[in-house]
């Protein structure tokens, strides 16, 4: 018959363990005091524990249970199937033989010979093996002759531990720890192959130290069989809960593949976040003791595409209607002989009164700026600068109208060595905007489809008042990029060193259509500048003023000709010479998240030293099978009539494991070797071949994704403008 039984309850207060258990059985033999026997789908309840088994028996007077027949095992932590069962019910001890276990939430299974569960709710395996393959076969299966997890830190200590893989002996390690929660662990992760022409044989093996809850940090051994020991550290902090930084420290001493084996460094400082809710904080700094450094090395800290290292440092301060920041900045280029200007420092003052009355709105800018050179043959400068502005912005449903008065007023104290500037320039130039919007719809017909098109025509009257600027030198200014979002600018200039003159319209016309179901299908921006007078300011003396009638026209767009592809592109086009000025394009299919094939092209004349790019590349990622994924890319100059890059990589991954191996053939940036005598001839390309292995649910940097390889190489992948919904 079913019956329930209570044994007897222990003292709650000295053992929070010890609260009453529940039995439940089809037949039960008792005698007071002494035991009590169950048999019959025999259930145990206490607490988060359940037993469940054919048969038990209670001794009441040394508190012990046995179990056996179709035994089960549950706790919190873990799951446990045994042939039989021995434990102390007062102590929460338990000796479970033959078991089968599994960790609740986690992949990670196994088998023991003797599983032991402390009073901690801690476990000890004896003869043991686990794994995270799901199969009866598993593809790997760690063996140890003594595991030991702890709850409360949820690492697993392994002690004669030996790694199969596919049932062949591979790993041995006396002593190891693994993770059986996301906690962090110090260790080593897994090691990364690879060969290159360049580097040789390259091995680096990274160790993970979890020094604190705030801080860690990763030390990686890199062996290159050409170069030699290039060793990488990188640590981290959190310095309370709104601020972070990093500090990173590289070195390859006594490099073999240069001439006399100079020594090469990397040391990089970042740190951001918030003092109190108000005072934010930043700060960059980066070095390298070379031009070529990031183009020979596998830096944890930039790319080989990237030549410029910033390096600045901020503080502000922010309330509801004004904030104020301090910052210093230093740009370093590398294989450039140009140093720019350091900013030493830059204070700035914003100020906003919104709604001031009759729908005018209020802002104010300054800047206060000190240029400083690191070679005396260069000018330096400390620049004033006030901009106040008025606006009046008005906005319906069916357009807009923005009209915006501005005064730029700026001074210049200036040093120049070789005296061709003025000591002291004043200049005050006023600005006016005026910048109209409309939005028109219909319902139209295309491809046999039903659409709601939009017509938006805009219009931008622009007037920059001019003023002789050549005597002011050029500390932080440049050329702006163009395209159709460009020429609604009130600015052909970054910075504040030269501010163009402008007597301009500016006409634009955007068009979308929006399918039934109101997705964006289509989107197509042309839009032109016309000058109404010559601009007389240019960047440089050599340069020409801006005569044209004018500017190109500017193309924006965006189509999703299925449900799965996509073109988009953007030209720049000259009608009064007509040349393209510049162009690019993309056609994207991408059927679903880990399928894609895109085709691009760039076209840019002149631009440097009268070089023209013209270059087009294929990129695909594409599942050959459930487990087995290919990443490839492939890029040519039709200009040179060779390759830039190729790139091709095959991952295979399965439930518990993941293997990649690439190859990578790509266009070196070579610079010429600054504090180290010429190497002679660098390579033009690299070339080699790179193997990454992941055993998950033993630690490391996380499983291999389709992502990352798609971001490998000189040019990452530019998911296309998906057209809003």
């Amino acid at each position: 018959m079913d019956s329930e039984i209570k044994v007897p309850e222990f003292d709650l207060d000295t053992d929070p363990y010890n609260v009453p258990i529940q039995v439940k059985a089809d037949r039960t033999d008792a005698i007071v005091g002494e035991y009590a026997e169950f048999n019959g789908n025999v259930i145990f309840v206490q607490g988060n524990s359940r037993i469940a088994a054919d048969s038990a028996r209670v001794n009441q007077q040394d508190e012990s249970l046995e179990a056996a027949g179709n035994l089960t095992f549950q706790s919190e932590l873990f799951t446990v199937t045994a042939d039989s069962l021995s434990a102390n019910v007062s102590t929460n001890q338990a000796t479970l033989r033959q078991a089968d276990y599994w960790l609740n939430g986690k992949q990670i299974h196994g088998h023991a010979n003797e599983l032991k569960v402390t009073d901690e709710s801690d476990l000890i395996l004896t003869n043991t093996n686990f794994t995270t393959c799901p199969t009866d076969e598993p593809d790997w299966l760690l063996e140890a002759s003594k595991i030991e997890i702890d709850s409360s830190e949820e690492w697993g200590k392994i002690w004669g531990a030996k790694l199969r893989l596919f049932d062949v002996p591979v790993f041995y390690m006396p002593y190891m720890t693994i993770p059986v929660s996301e906690q962090r662990k110090s260790g080593f992760l897994f090691p990364k192959f690879s060969t290159s022409t360049t580097n040789g044989v390259e091995a680096a093996v990274p160790y993970y130290w979890n020094i604190a809850p705030s801080y860690d940090a990763t030390i990686t051994p890199h062996i290159m069989s050409a170069r030699g020991l290039f060793m990488k550290g990188e640590f981290r902090y959190l310095a309370g809960d709104s601020q972070s930084g990093q500090v990173n420290l590289e070195y390859l001493g006594d490099d073999k593949k240069l001439a006399n084996s100079p020594d090469r460094y990397l040391y990089h400082f970042e740190h951001q976040g918030r003092i109190t809710e108000e005072w934010r904080v930043l700060a960059n700094y980066t070095d390298v003791s070379d031009n070529n450094y990031f183009n020979d090395l596998d830096s944890a800290v930039s790319r080989a595409t990237d030549n410029q290292l910033i390096r600045v440092g901020e503080v502000s301060y922010f309330q509801p209607n004004w904030n104020f920041a301090a910052k210093v900045q230093d740009i370093k280029v590398l294989g450039e002989d140009e140093i720019p200007y350091q900013v030493m420092p830059q204070l700035t003052y914003q100020y906003a009164m919104p709604n001031l009355g009759f729908g005018a709105d209020f802002d104010f800018y300054s800047e206060l700026t000190n240029f400083s050179h690191k070679e005396s043959q260069y000018n330096t400068a400390t620049r004033l600068h006030l901009e106040p502005t008025f606006s009046v912005p008005y906005q319906t449903p069916s357009g807009s109208l923005l009209g915006e008065i501005k005064l730029l007023q700026t001074f210049y104290q200036q040093q120049d060595p070789n005296g061709q500037l003025d000591d002291s320039v004043s200049r005050t130039i006023p600005q006016v905007r005026l910048n109209g919007k409309v939005n028109l719809e219909r319902q139209t017909e295309w491809f046999d489809s039903s659409y709601r098109q939009t017509l938006e025509p805009q219009v931008q009257y622009l007037y920059v008042g001019y003023e002789d600027q050549s005597q002011i030198g050029i500390y932080d200014t440049g050329i702006l990029y163009e395209d159709y979002y460009g020429l609604f600018r009130d600015r052909r200039f970054s910075g504040l060193d030269r501010i163009a003159d402008a007597n301009q319209v500016t006409l634009g016309l955007t068009s979308r259509w929006f399918d039934a179901d109101n997705v964006e299908a289509a989107k197509v921006s042309i839009g032109q500048i016309q000058y109404l007078d010559n601009s007389q300011v240019s960047l440089t003396s050599d340069l020409p003023e801006l005569t044209a009638s004018r500017s190109a026209l500017a193309g924006d767009f965006d189509f999703r000709l299925t449900q799965d592809w996509y073109l988009s592109s953007a030209l720049m086009y000259n009608t009064d010479a007509g040349e393209v000025v510049r162009g690019q394009g993309t056609l994207d299919f991408r059927p679903s998240q880990n399928k894609l094939f895109q085709l691009n092209y760039r076209y840019v004349p002149d631009i440097a030293d009268e070089v023209d790019i013209s270059q087009a590349g294929v990129r695909t990622a594409w599942p050959i099978t459930d487990n087995l994924h290919f990443v490839g890319n492939f890029y040519y100059d039709m200009k040179l009539k060779r390759s830039v890059e190729t790139y091709a990589g095959f991952q295979y991954e399965a439930c518990c494991w993941a293997i990649r191996l690439s190859y990578h053939h790509y266009l070196k940036t070579n610079y010429e070797d600054n504090n180290a005598p010429p190497v002679d001839p660098r390579e033009t390309f690299e070339q080699g071949i790179y193997l990454n292995f992941v055993i998950k649910g033993l630690g490391g940097e996380g499983p291999l994704g389709i992502s990352d390889m798609l971001n490998e190489g000189l040019f990452n992948y530019r998911r296309p403008l998906y057209l809003k919904n």
